[in-house]
């Protein structure tokens, strides 16, 4: 059916998979970021992550993916120099993908882990501060195992439209399974072979997402549910 290009293709979905994985794990620590910017109660912090959300969450993903390929690289090769390094640094379209999608979807995180902080009343923060707590211990030890919780609604979400942008990458050179349908397809003229292929193992991938990411939130509200009984 594939014409010999099965496992080529499948080989692609691993390079997709860690791509998702990788870039959604930069998002998690760029979206805490983010947010505890935007809680801060220094102005120019919130303002900061107020720019860095709104902005990001502004700009379509594919001109994000080129600016961030090609400019960045662009700028790294001038700065480079300044530090002593002369020869020419070739960013990899795996690394750029990764930086770039994990810098979109930080901002995107951050929006959801503000709105899961607003859904944590305010007294669980005064009592840490109350037990003579820092700002960080209470931010990281009572504040962020709460939010877990109310975030991963929106984190799901989230998770499934970073994983769909990561065919975007294909068009910086990462060989990754939609680069590999279309050279399939281009080989054979049968396009709509191999892209029917490509929707499956997507529609599988976010299937399983799926599955997981709702047991794991039945797992963080047991004890929730047992409270309201």
């Amino acid at each position: 059916m594939l014409k010999g290009y099965g496992p080529v293709i499948l080989e692609g979905a691993w390079l997709t998979l860690q791509l998702a994985l990788s870039a959604m794990a930069l998002a998690i620590v760029l979206g805490l970021i983010g947010v505890a910017l935007r809680l801060s109660p220094v102005r120019w912090l919130a303002r900061l992550g107020d720019l860095y959300s709104t902005v990001i969450r502004g700009i379509p993903d594919l001109v994000l993916i080129l600016l961030i390929f090609y400019g960045g690289q662009d700028v790294i090769n001038r700065l480079a120099p300044l530090l002593g390094y002369d020869d020419y640094i070739d960013v990899s379209p795996l690394a750029a993908g990764i930086g770039t999608l994990g810098f979109i979807f930080g901002a995107y995180l951050s929006e959801t882990f503000r709105g899961a902080f607003l859904g944590i009343p305010r007294g669980q923060a005064e009592a840490g501060a109350a037990y003579g707590m820092s700002s960080r211990q209470v931010f990281f030890r009572i504040m962020v195992p709460q939010m877990i919780r109310l975030a991963i609604p929106g984190f799901t979400n989230n998770w499934l439209v970073l994983t769909k942008a990561t065919a975007l990458i294909s068009v910086v050179g990462l060989q990754d399974m939609m680069f590999k349908a279309k050279q399939a397809a281009d080989a054979t003229r049968e396009p709509f072979t191999f892209f029917l292929a490509v929707a499956a193992l997507y529609l599988v991938l976010t299937s399983v997402s799926l599955l997981a990411l709702k047991y794991l939130e039945k797992r963080y509200s047991v004890g929730v549910r047992a409270a309201e009984l």
